[in-house]
Protein backbone atom coordinates (compact mmCIF):
# COMPACT_ATOMS: atom_id res chain seq x y z
CA UNK A 1 0.00 0.00 0.00
CA UNK A 2 1.26 3.59 -0.50
CA UNK A 3 1.63 5.83 1.67
CA UNK A 4 -1.89 7.52 3.40
CA UNK A 5 -2.70 10.36 1.45
CA UNK A 6 -5.49 12.19 3.85
CA UNK A 7 -7.46 14.55 2.20
CA UNK A 8 -10.63 16.89 2.93
CA UNK A 9 -14.37 14.72 2.38
CA UNK A 10 -14.82 17.00 -0.91
CA UNK A 11 -11.26 15.75 -2.08
CA UNK A 12 -12.03 12.63 -1.37
CA UNK A 13 -15.56 13.02 -3.23
CA UNK A 14 -14.53 14.02 -6.87
CA UNK A 15 -11.91 11.20 -6.14
CA UNK A 16 -14.45 8.44 -5.66
CA UNK A 17 -16.66 10.00 -8.45
CA UNK A 18 -13.96 10.06 -10.99
CA UNK A 19 -12.70 6.41 -10.30
CA UNK A 20 -16.62 4.91 -10.39
CA UNK A 21 -16.39 6.14 -13.71
CA UNK A 22 -13.25 3.66 -14.75
CA UNK A 23 -15.49 1.44 -12.54
CA UNK A 24 -18.37 1.43 -15.21
CA UNK A 25 -16.33 1.24 -17.93
CA UNK A 26 -14.73 -2.29 -16.59
CA UNK A 27 -18.51 -3.41 -15.78
CA UNK A 28 -19.60 -2.87 -18.69
CA UNK A 29 -16.82 -4.60 -20.49
CA UNK A 30 -17.35 -7.28 -18.51
CA UNK A 31 -21.00 -7.38 -19.40
CA UNK A 32 -20.11 -7.86 -22.83
CA UNK A 33 -17.21 -10.65 -22.21
CA UNK A 34 -20.18 -12.58 -20.11
CA UNK A 35 -22.15 -12.47 -23.30
CA UNK A 36 -19.57 -13.76 -25.44
CA UNK A 37 -18.92 -16.20 -23.35
CA UNK A 38 -22.20 -17.26 -23.58
CA UNK A 39 -21.89 -17.25 -26.84
CA UNK A 40 -19.41 -19.44 -27.19
CA UNK A 41 -19.20 -22.83 -29.80
CA UNK A 42 -20.32 -25.88 -27.32
CA UNK A 43 -18.86 -29.66 -27.97
CA UNK A 44 -21.02 -33.17 -27.43
CA UNK A 45 -19.94 -34.83 -24.55
CA UNK A 46 -19.42 -38.76 -25.83
CA UNK A 47 -18.11 -40.64 -23.05
CA UNK A 48 -20.31 -42.26 -20.29
CA UNK A 49 -18.22 -40.48 -17.14
CA UNK A 50 -19.23 -42.36 -13.92
CA UNK A 51 -18.91 -41.11 -10.37
CA UNK A 52 -18.99 -42.62 -6.71
CA UNK A 53 -21.44 -40.18 -4.99
CA UNK A 54 -23.26 -40.76 -1.73
CA UNK A 55 -26.69 -41.89 -3.07
CA UNK A 56 -24.38 -44.32 -5.53
CA UNK A 57 -23.02 -44.83 -8.74
CA UNK A 58 -24.03 -41.09 -10.67
CA UNK A 59 -23.11 -40.80 -14.57
CA UNK A 60 -22.64 -37.00 -15.30
CA UNK A 61 -25.98 -36.59 -16.88
CA UNK A 62 -27.55 -37.58 -13.39
CA UNK A 63 -25.13 -34.68 -11.91
CA UNK A 64 -27.81 -32.38 -13.58
CA UNK A 65 -30.49 -33.58 -11.54
CA UNK A 66 -33.75 -32.02 -13.18
CA UNK A 67 -31.85 -28.97 -14.43
CA UNK A 68 -30.84 -28.36 -17.61
CA UNK A 69 -27.24 -26.66 -16.93
CA UNK A 70 -24.63 -27.78 -14.78
CA UNK A 71 -21.71 -26.17 -12.86
CA UNK A 72 -18.51 -28.64 -12.23
CA UNK A 73 -15.77 -27.28 -9.72
CA UNK A 74 -12.36 -29.32 -10.03
CA UNK A 75 -11.32 -29.46 -6.80
CA UNK A 76 -7.62 -30.76 -6.36
CA UNK A 77 -7.63 -34.28 -3.98
CA UNK A 78 -5.54 -36.52 -5.46
CA UNK A 79 -6.34 -40.60 -4.54
CA UNK A 80 -3.82 -40.92 -2.09
CA UNK A 81 -3.72 -37.02 -0.24
CA UNK A 82 -4.42 -37.06 3.46
CA UNK A 83 -5.83 -33.65 3.12
CA UNK A 84 -7.80 -31.46 0.48
CA UNK A 85 -5.32 -28.45 -1.42
CA UNK A 86 -5.72 -25.61 1.48
CA UNK A 87 -6.40 -23.46 -1.69
CA UNK A 88 -8.96 -25.53 -3.62
CA UNK A 89 -10.58 -25.13 0.15
CA UNK A 90 -10.43 -21.51 0.28
CA UNK A 91 -12.79 -21.43 -2.78
CA UNK A 92 -15.39 -23.82 -1.53
CA UNK A 93 -16.13 -22.01 1.82
CA UNK A 94 -17.46 -19.87 -1.23
CA UNK A 95 -19.96 -23.22 -2.28
CA UNK A 96 -22.10 -23.32 0.94
CA UNK A 97 -25.67 -22.76 0.06
CA UNK A 98 -25.22 -21.52 -3.55
CA UNK A 99 -27.11 -24.28 -5.22
CA UNK A 100 -30.38 -23.55 -4.11
CA UNK A 101 -29.77 -20.12 -6.24
CA UNK A 102 -28.57 -21.71 -9.13
CA UNK A 103 -31.34 -24.17 -8.75
CA UNK A 104 -33.96 -20.91 -9.17
CA UNK A 105 -32.01 -20.48 -12.47
CA UNK A 106 -31.83 -23.93 -13.86
CA UNK A 107 -28.57 -25.15 -12.70
CA UNK A 108 -27.05 -27.52 -10.62
CA UNK A 109 -23.74 -27.51 -8.67
CA UNK A 110 -21.36 -30.29 -8.27
CA UNK A 111 -17.32 -30.66 -7.27
CA UNK A 112 -15.76 -33.14 -8.58
CA UNK A 113 -11.90 -34.99 -7.08
CA UNK A 114 -9.95 -38.44 -8.02
CA UNK A 115 -9.77 -39.38 -3.82
CA UNK A 116 -11.92 -42.09 -2.67
CA UNK A 117 -15.41 -40.87 -1.70
CA UNK A 118 -15.26 -41.72 1.72
CA UNK A 119 -12.06 -39.22 2.04
CA UNK A 120 -13.82 -36.68 0.39
CA UNK A 121 -17.28 -36.86 2.97
CA UNK A 122 -14.95 -37.07 5.75
CA UNK A 123 -12.77 -34.67 4.78
CA UNK A 124 -16.00 -32.70 3.60
CA UNK A 125 -17.78 -33.17 7.37
CA UNK A 126 -14.89 -31.80 9.42
CA UNK A 127 -14.77 -28.17 6.87
CA UNK A 128 -18.73 -28.14 7.82
CA UNK A 129 -19.60 -28.02 4.32
CA UNK A 130 -22.88 -29.40 2.30
CA UNK A 131 -22.15 -28.80 -1.55
CA UNK A 132 -22.55 -32.07 -3.77
CA UNK A 133 -19.25 -33.96 -3.42
CA UNK A 134 -18.80 -36.75 -5.84
CA UNK A 135 -15.40 -38.99 -6.84
CA UNK A 136 -14.10 -39.56 -10.13
CA UNK A 137 -13.85 -43.57 -10.47
CA UNK A 138 -10.59 -43.26 -12.53
CA UNK A 139 -8.25 -39.82 -13.87
CA UNK A 140 -10.47 -40.00 -16.98
CA UNK A 141 -12.57 -36.97 -16.40
CA UNK A 142 -9.58 -34.74 -14.58
CA UNK A 143 -7.72 -35.69 -17.22
CA UNK A 144 -10.32 -35.18 -19.97
CA UNK A 145 -11.13 -31.97 -18.65
CA UNK A 146 -7.49 -30.34 -18.03
CA UNK A 147 -7.34 -30.92 -14.46
CA UNK A 148 -5.24 -34.35 -13.81
CA UNK A 149 -1.65 -34.65 -15.36
CA UNK A 150 -0.15 -38.54 -14.90
CA UNK A 151 -0.22 -39.72 -18.26
CA UNK A 152 2.78 -38.59 -20.28
CA UNK A 153 0.70 -38.23 -23.69
CA UNK A 154 -1.54 -35.98 -21.95
CA UNK A 155 -3.61 -33.99 -24.51
CA UNK A 156 -2.32 -30.38 -23.92
CA UNK A 157 -1.22 -27.94 -21.14
CA UNK A 158 -2.85 -26.61 -18.45
CA UNK A 159 -5.16 -23.94 -18.91
CA UNK A 160 -4.85 -23.96 -23.00
CA UNK A 161 -1.32 -24.11 -22.67
CA UNK A 162 2.30 -25.53 -23.25
CA UNK A 163 2.97 -26.41 -19.64
CA UNK A 164 2.41 -29.08 -18.33
CA UNK A 165 2.27 -30.06 -14.64
CA UNK A 166 2.28 -32.80 -12.56
CA UNK A 167 -0.44 -34.53 -10.44
CA UNK A 168 -3.56 -32.11 -9.73
CA UNK A 169 -4.59 -29.11 -10.82
CA UNK A 170 -8.02 -26.53 -10.50
CA UNK A 171 -10.82 -25.59 -12.66
CA UNK A 172 -14.19 -25.17 -13.49
CA UNK A 173 -16.53 -26.98 -16.35
CA UNK A 174 -19.50 -25.80 -17.66
CA UNK A 175 -21.99 -28.04 -19.29
CA UNK A 176 -25.61 -27.78 -20.91
CA UNK A 177 -28.28 -30.51 -21.88
CA UNK A 178 -30.62 -30.43 -24.98
CA UNK A 179 -32.73 -33.22 -26.16
CA UNK A 180 -30.93 -35.75 -23.96
CA UNK A 181 -27.07 -35.33 -25.46
CA UNK A 182 -25.26 -33.25 -23.11
CA UNK A 183 -22.34 -30.73 -24.36
CA UNK A 184 -19.25 -28.65 -22.90
CA UNK A 185 -19.61 -24.92 -23.00
CA UNK A 186 -16.93 -23.68 -20.80
CA UNK A 187 -13.99 -24.45 -18.84
CA UNK A 188 -11.70 -21.80 -17.05
CA UNK A 189 -8.07 -22.26 -14.93
CA UNK A 190 -6.00 -20.10 -13.13
CA UNK A 191 -6.83 -16.50 -12.62
CA UNK A 192 -9.79 -17.57 -14.41
CA UNK A 193 -11.00 -18.88 -11.33
CA UNK A 194 -10.82 -15.69 -9.13
CA UNK A 195 -13.82 -14.12 -9.52
CA UNK A 196 -15.52 -17.25 -7.97
CA UNK A 197 -13.50 -16.55 -4.63
CA UNK A 198 -15.57 -13.95 -2.54
CA UNK A 199 -12.89 -13.33 0.11
CA UNK A 200 -10.21 -12.15 -1.94
CA UNK A 201 -12.84 -9.88 -3.60
CA UNK A 202 -13.57 -8.12 -0.24
CA UNK A 203 -9.85 -7.78 0.07
CA UNK A 204 -9.57 -6.37 -3.27
CA UNK A 205 -12.01 -3.54 -1.79
CA UNK A 206 -9.37 -2.19 1.29
CA UNK A 207 -6.62 -0.10 1.02
CA UNK A 208 -3.82 -3.06 1.60
CA UNK A 209 -5.87 -5.36 -0.61
CA UNK A 210 -4.20 -9.23 -0.99
CA UNK A 211 -0.97 -8.31 0.37
CA UNK A 212 0.47 -10.77 -1.55
CA UNK A 213 3.45 -9.38 -2.76
CA UNK A 214 5.95 -10.23 -1.15
CA UNK A 215 5.35 -14.04 -0.39
CA UNK A 216 6.93 -16.84 -1.23
CA UNK A 217 4.05 -17.66 -3.86
CA UNK A 218 0.37 -15.92 -3.72
CA UNK A 219 -1.04 -18.03 -1.73
CA UNK A 220 1.06 -18.93 0.53
CA UNK A 221 -0.78 -17.17 3.14
CA UNK A 222 -4.10 -19.37 2.88
CA UNK A 223 -4.93 -22.20 5.28
CA UNK A 224 -7.83 -24.69 5.80
CA UNK A 225 -10.23 -22.54 7.77
CA UNK A 226 -9.19 -24.78 10.91
CA UNK A 227 -6.11 -24.52 10.91
CA UNK A 228 -5.71 -20.63 11.31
Amino acid sequence: MNKINSVSREEWLKARKDFLIKEKEFTYAREKLSEERRNLPMVKIEKDYQFNAESGRQTLSELFGDHQQLIIYHFMYGTDWEQGCPSCSFWADNFNGIDTHLAARNTSFAVTSNAPLDVLLKYKKRLGWNFNWVSASNLEFGTDFGVSFYDEENDGGYNYSDWTPEGEMPGISVFIKQDGDIYHSYSTYGRGLDMLNGAYHYLDLTPIGRNEKDLEYTQAWVKRHDEY
